[in-house]
């Protein structure tokens, strides 16, 4: 098990998270958006943002992707998915009242347990197999 350090985020980052989680809530409530953000149409606009991200790698090489953010347009699109993403994300734990942060030092700890470590690394497996 890792130690809190590297499943905390600093105060000062969950900080910044947290005043972007309300600046998009208050973006939405300026737009009388709130009514159209339910669970459920929040979970499919974050799929659907997933899906344009994995549009950007769909037909490269995995040595292509590797260098994805090398190129100035392709990064910048990589960067407003990743945006998109992330953004619908925190709407949706909002909505739901998910703490983003503890569910995902949770989950960490839950895969530490789930998968631990019994040996050197390998490169020719994943915890999916």
């Amino acid at each position: 098990m890792s130690d809190t350090q590297d499943t905390e985020p600093s105060p000062a980052g969950q900080e910044r998270l947290h005043r972007l989680q309300r600046r998009l809530a208050e973006f939405a409530a300026a737009r009388g958006w709130e009514p159209y953000h339910t669970p459920k149409n929040l979970a499919v606009a974050l799929s659907v943002e997933a899906s344009e991200l994995v549009e950007i790698f769909q037909w490269l090489t995995p040595e292509q992707s590797a260098k994805v953010m090398e190129e100035p347009e392709t990064a910048h699109r990589v960067a407003d998915e990743v945006a998109d993403v992330l953004a619908y994300l925190l709407q949706f734990c909002e909505v739901l009242g998910v703490d983003v942060l503890d569910a995902l030092a949770a989950k960490i700890e839950r895969n530490e347990l789930r998968f631990p470590v019994t040996g050197p690394p390998t490169s020719n497996c994943h915890s999916s197999e």
